[in-house]
Protein backbone atom coordinates (compact mmCIF):
# COMPACT_ATOMS: atom_id res chain seq x y z
CA UNK A 1 0.00 0.00 0.00
CA UNK A 2 1.32 3.29 -0.83
CA UNK A 3 1.94 5.80 2.02
CA UNK A 4 1.17 8.82 -0.12
CA UNK A 5 -1.47 11.26 1.14
CA UNK A 6 -1.31 15.10 1.06
CA UNK A 7 -2.33 16.80 4.35
CA UNK A 8 -5.22 18.66 4.66
CA UNK A 9 -4.95 22.45 5.60
CA UNK A 10 -6.53 23.11 9.55
CA UNK A 11 -9.83 23.89 9.67
CA UNK A 12 -11.35 27.06 8.79
CA UNK A 13 -8.00 28.31 7.34
CA UNK A 14 -8.14 29.19 3.66
CA UNK A 15 -5.14 27.75 1.54
CA UNK A 16 -4.24 31.04 -0.32
CA UNK A 17 -5.30 33.44 2.39
CA UNK A 18 -1.69 33.53 4.05
CA UNK A 19 0.44 33.68 0.74
CA UNK A 20 -2.18 35.93 -0.29
CA UNK A 21 -2.02 38.43 2.87
CA UNK A 22 2.21 38.23 2.51
CA UNK A 23 1.92 39.41 -0.86
CA UNK A 24 -0.44 42.40 -0.32
CA UNK A 25 2.49 43.06 2.43
CA UNK A 26 5.06 42.71 0.12
CA UNK A 27 3.61 45.02 -2.57
CA UNK A 28 2.78 47.69 -0.27
CA UNK A 29 6.47 47.64 1.29
CA UNK A 30 7.98 47.69 -2.25
CA UNK A 31 5.57 50.46 -3.57
CA UNK A 32 6.15 52.45 0.00
CA UNK A 33 9.73 52.19 0.97
CA UNK A 34 11.17 54.65 -2.16
CA UNK A 35 8.87 57.62 -1.43
CA UNK A 36 9.86 56.91 2.00
CA UNK A 37 13.44 56.94 1.65
CA UNK A 38 13.27 59.80 -0.40
CA UNK A 39 11.18 61.71 2.24
CA UNK A 40 13.62 60.63 5.27
CA UNK A 41 16.85 61.80 2.66
CA UNK A 42 14.80 65.23 2.27
CA UNK A 43 14.23 65.22 6.40
CA UNK A 44 18.32 64.49 7.18
CA UNK A 45 19.13 67.35 4.45
CA UNK A 46 16.95 70.06 6.33
CA UNK A 47 18.09 68.65 9.64
CA UNK A 48 21.59 68.89 8.34
CA UNK A 49 21.51 72.61 7.06
CA UNK A 50 19.67 73.91 9.98
CA UNK A 51 22.23 71.89 12.54
CA UNK A 52 25.15 73.46 10.73
CA UNK A 53 23.92 77.06 10.64
CA UNK A 54 24.41 76.75 7.01
CA UNK A 55 20.62 78.45 6.39
CA UNK A 56 19.54 81.08 9.32
CA UNK A 57 16.61 79.76 11.71
CA UNK A 58 14.56 82.71 10.62
CA UNK A 59 14.74 81.87 7.09
CA UNK A 60 14.62 78.08 7.37
CA UNK A 61 13.26 76.30 10.66
CA UNK A 62 15.07 73.56 12.39
CA UNK A 63 12.76 70.41 11.96
CA UNK A 64 12.38 70.12 15.99
CA UNK A 65 11.67 73.61 15.59
CA UNK A 66 8.60 73.09 13.28
CA UNK A 67 7.58 70.00 14.82
CA UNK A 68 7.35 71.52 18.55
CA UNK A 69 5.12 74.32 16.85
CA UNK A 70 2.68 71.34 15.21
CA UNK A 71 2.38 70.19 18.51
CA UNK A 72 1.70 73.35 20.71
CA UNK A 73 -0.83 74.81 18.25
CA UNK A 74 -2.14 71.50 17.33
CA UNK A 75 -5.61 73.06 18.32
CA UNK A 76 -5.26 76.16 16.36
CA UNK A 77 -4.35 74.37 12.80
CA UNK A 78 -7.09 71.76 13.51
CA UNK A 79 -9.28 74.55 13.17
CA UNK A 80 -7.84 76.35 10.18
CA UNK A 81 -7.33 73.23 8.39
CA UNK A 82 -11.14 72.23 8.96
CA UNK A 83 -11.87 75.39 7.22
CA UNK A 84 -9.77 75.04 4.36
CA UNK A 85 -10.64 71.48 3.91
CA UNK A 86 -14.31 72.34 3.65
CA UNK A 87 -13.61 75.39 1.07
CA UNK A 88 -11.91 72.94 -0.83
CA UNK A 89 -14.09 69.75 -0.87
CA UNK A 90 -17.37 72.02 -1.54
CA UNK A 91 -15.19 73.72 -4.54
CA UNK A 92 -14.04 70.29 -5.92
CA UNK A 93 -17.57 69.00 -6.15
CA UNK A 94 -19.02 71.72 -7.98
CA UNK A 95 -16.10 71.95 -10.11
CA UNK A 96 -17.07 68.16 -11.06
CA UNK A 97 -20.36 68.92 -11.31
CA UNK A 98 -19.79 71.67 -13.54
CA UNK A 99 -17.09 70.12 -15.57
CA UNK A 100 -18.66 67.20 -16.42
CA UNK A 101 -21.59 68.68 -17.45
CA UNK A 102 -19.66 71.32 -19.73
CA UNK A 103 -17.87 68.08 -21.03
CA UNK A 104 -21.14 66.08 -21.97
CA UNK A 105 -22.45 69.48 -23.69
CA UNK A 106 -18.65 69.40 -25.55
CA UNK A 107 -18.91 66.14 -27.11
CA UNK A 108 -22.26 66.10 -27.88
CA UNK A 109 -22.89 69.35 -29.30
CA UNK A 110 -20.45 70.67 -31.91
CA UNK A 111 -22.20 74.38 -31.18
CA UNK A 112 -21.46 74.15 -27.44
CA UNK A 113 -17.76 73.30 -28.61
CA UNK A 114 -16.98 76.09 -30.69
CA UNK A 115 -18.46 78.20 -27.82
CA UNK A 116 -17.48 76.99 -24.43
CA UNK A 117 -13.79 75.95 -25.50
CA UNK A 118 -12.45 79.26 -26.04
CA UNK A 119 -13.80 80.49 -23.47
CA UNK A 120 -12.83 78.11 -20.87
CA UNK A 121 -8.91 78.35 -22.22
CA UNK A 122 -9.46 81.81 -21.72
CA UNK A 123 -10.64 81.51 -18.65
CA UNK A 124 -7.68 79.06 -17.81
CA UNK A 125 -4.77 81.19 -18.48
CA UNK A 126 -6.01 84.13 -16.50
CA UNK A 127 -3.94 83.79 -13.16
CA UNK A 128 -6.33 83.25 -10.79
CA UNK A 129 -4.12 85.14 -8.32
CA UNK A 130 -5.02 88.25 -10.62
CA UNK A 131 -8.88 87.84 -10.48
CA UNK A 132 -9.16 86.53 -6.37
CA UNK A 133 -9.37 90.31 -5.16
CA UNK A 134 -12.70 90.68 -7.61
CA UNK A 135 -14.57 88.07 -5.71
CA UNK A 136 -13.80 89.76 -3.07
CA UNK A 137 -15.20 92.66 -4.19
CA UNK A 138 -18.50 91.08 -5.61
CA UNK A 139 -18.63 88.08 -2.81
CA UNK A 140 -17.21 89.71 0.19
CA UNK A 141 -14.96 88.41 3.06
CA UNK A 142 -16.41 84.64 3.59
CA UNK A 143 -16.44 81.12 2.16
CA UNK A 144 -18.03 82.14 -1.01
CA UNK A 145 -15.12 83.33 -2.90
CA UNK A 146 -12.58 80.73 -1.74
CA UNK A 147 -15.14 77.93 -2.93
CA UNK A 148 -15.56 80.37 -6.34
CA UNK A 149 -11.27 79.89 -6.54
CA UNK A 150 -11.72 76.56 -5.69
CA UNK A 151 -13.79 75.71 -8.62
CA UNK A 152 -12.52 77.93 -11.25
CA UNK A 153 -8.63 76.60 -10.78
CA UNK A 154 -9.64 72.64 -10.34
CA UNK A 155 -13.09 72.75 -13.26
CA UNK A 156 -10.34 73.21 -16.30
CA UNK A 157 -8.70 69.69 -15.96
CA UNK A 158 -12.10 68.01 -15.15
CA UNK A 159 -13.49 69.49 -18.45
CA UNK A 160 -10.18 68.24 -20.70
CA UNK A 161 -10.39 64.79 -18.93
CA UNK A 162 -13.57 63.88 -19.64
CA UNK A 163 -13.94 65.24 -23.24
CA UNK A 164 -10.99 63.00 -23.32
CA UNK A 165 -12.65 59.75 -22.34
CA UNK A 166 -15.99 60.48 -23.55
CA UNK A 167 -14.32 61.12 -27.13
CA UNK A 168 -12.24 57.83 -26.63
CA UNK A 169 -14.77 55.19 -27.08
CA UNK A 170 -14.51 52.92 -29.55
CA UNK A 171 -16.54 53.89 -32.91
CA UNK A 172 -17.49 50.16 -33.64
CA UNK A 173 -18.98 49.99 -30.39
CA UNK A 174 -21.17 53.15 -31.04
CA UNK A 175 -22.10 51.82 -34.16
CA UNK A 176 -22.94 47.90 -32.59
CA UNK A 177 -25.25 50.28 -29.76
CA UNK A 178 -26.77 51.97 -32.67
CA UNK A 179 -27.61 48.84 -34.49
CA UNK A 180 -29.36 47.16 -31.71
CA UNK A 181 -31.55 49.98 -30.93
CA UNK A 182 -29.66 51.93 -28.06
CA UNK A 183 -30.82 55.29 -27.76
CA UNK A 184 -28.58 58.53 -26.65
CA UNK A 185 -29.31 57.93 -23.03
CA UNK A 186 -28.55 54.37 -23.05
CA UNK A 187 -25.47 54.69 -25.00
CA UNK A 188 -24.34 57.48 -22.66
CA UNK A 189 -24.67 55.00 -19.73
CA UNK A 190 -23.29 52.13 -20.72
CA UNK A 191 -21.06 52.73 -23.03
CA UNK A 192 -19.42 56.45 -22.70
CA UNK A 193 -19.26 56.48 -19.12
CA UNK A 194 -17.68 54.02 -18.29
CA UNK A 195 -15.19 53.91 -20.71
CA UNK A 196 -14.81 57.68 -19.74
CA UNK A 197 -14.28 56.74 -16.12
CA UNK A 198 -10.27 56.18 -16.68
CA UNK A 199 -10.18 59.46 -17.77
CA UNK A 200 -12.10 61.84 -15.28
CA UNK A 201 -10.20 60.19 -12.52
CA UNK A 202 -6.95 60.84 -13.92
CA UNK A 203 -8.17 64.91 -13.85
CA UNK A 204 -10.07 64.37 -10.63
CA UNK A 205 -6.60 63.81 -9.32
CA UNK A 206 -4.98 66.72 -10.66
CA UNK A 207 -7.74 68.81 -9.91
CA UNK A 208 -8.16 67.93 -6.24
CA UNK A 209 -5.18 69.09 -5.28
CA UNK A 210 -5.71 72.35 -7.62
CA UNK A 211 -8.72 72.92 -5.30
CA UNK A 212 -6.80 73.13 -2.22
CA UNK A 213 -4.29 75.64 -3.83
CA UNK A 214 -7.69 77.59 -5.05
CA UNK A 215 -9.05 77.64 -1.52
CA UNK A 216 -5.64 78.46 -0.19
CA UNK A 217 -5.00 81.52 -2.89
CA UNK A 218 -8.63 82.68 -1.86
CA UNK A 219 -7.50 82.53 2.10
CA UNK A 220 -4.40 84.95 1.18
CA UNK A 221 -6.16 87.91 -0.66
CA UNK A 222 -9.35 88.03 1.75
CA UNK A 223 -9.40 85.83 4.84
CA UNK A 224 -9.41 85.64 8.19
CA UNK A 225 -9.37 82.25 8.81
CA UNK A 226 -7.97 78.78 6.79
CA UNK A 227 -4.46 77.83 6.57
CA UNK A 228 -4.06 80.05 4.35
CA UNK A 229 -4.09 83.09 6.63
CA UNK A 230 -1.90 81.14 8.85
CA UNK A 231 0.54 80.81 5.93
CA UNK A 232 -0.39 84.82 5.71
CA UNK A 233 0.06 85.85 8.94
CA UNK A 234 3.31 83.80 9.97
CA UNK A 235 4.82 85.75 6.85
CA UNK A 236 3.56 88.60 8.15
CA UNK A 237 5.30 88.09 11.80
CA UNK A 238 8.36 86.10 10.21
CA UNK A 239 7.07 83.11 11.87
CA UNK A 240 9.20 80.58 9.97
CA UNK A 241 8.43 77.70 11.95
CA UNK A 242 4.35 78.37 11.92
CA UNK A 243 4.97 79.24 8.22
CA UNK A 244 6.65 75.42 7.87
CA UNK A 245 4.06 73.96 9.85
CA UNK A 246 0.62 75.52 7.83
CA UNK A 247 2.89 74.48 4.56
CA UNK A 248 3.42 70.62 5.67
CA UNK A 249 -0.51 70.49 6.68
CA UNK A 250 -1.64 71.94 3.66
CA UNK A 251 0.50 69.59 2.05
CA UNK A 252 -1.07 66.60 4.35
CA UNK A 253 -4.30 67.83 3.34
CA UNK A 254 -3.56 67.97 -0.66
CA UNK A 255 -2.11 64.07 0.03
CA UNK A 256 -4.94 62.95 1.53
CA UNK A 257 -7.58 63.92 -0.46
CA UNK A 258 -5.38 62.72 -3.22
CA UNK A 259 -5.31 59.23 -1.86
CA UNK A 260 -9.25 59.31 -1.60
CA UNK A 261 -9.52 59.92 -4.95
CA UNK A 262 -7.24 57.07 -5.85
CA UNK A 263 -9.10 55.06 -3.11
CA UNK A 264 -12.76 55.74 -5.13
CA UNK A 265 -10.91 54.86 -8.90
CA UNK A 266 -9.23 51.31 -7.32
CA UNK A 267 -12.80 50.54 -6.14
CA UNK A 268 -14.95 51.75 -8.94
CA UNK A 269 -12.73 50.69 -11.53
CA UNK A 270 -11.17 47.12 -10.61
CA UNK A 271 -11.12 46.05 -14.26
CA UNK A 272 -9.05 48.92 -15.90
CA UNK A 273 -5.73 47.70 -16.97
CA UNK A 274 -3.82 50.16 -14.61
CA UNK A 275 -5.14 48.50 -11.59
CA UNK A 276 -3.43 45.33 -12.14
CA UNK A 277 -0.38 44.10 -11.68
CA UNK A 278 2.64 44.91 -14.46
CA UNK A 279 5.94 43.20 -14.26
CA UNK A 280 7.37 46.25 -16.30
CA UNK A 281 6.36 48.26 -13.48
CA UNK A 282 7.81 46.40 -10.70
CA UNK A 283 10.99 45.92 -12.02
CA UNK A 284 12.18 49.48 -10.71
Amino acid sequence: MSSNTTASPPTGVTPHARPAASARAADLVDRSWRPLALLLALFLVWWAVTVTGLIQPYLVPSPGATIETLVDNSGYLIQHTWITTLETVVGFALAVAFGVLAAVLIVYSPTAEKTLYPVLLFAQVIPKIAIAPLFIVWLGFGFSPKVLIAILIAFFPIVISMVAGLRAVDPEMLELAATMGAGPLQTFGKIRLPASLPHLFSGLKVAVTLAVTGAVVGEFVGGNEGLGFVILQANGNIDTPMLFAGLIVMSFVGVVLFFLIELAEKLLLPWHPSRRSNAATTAF
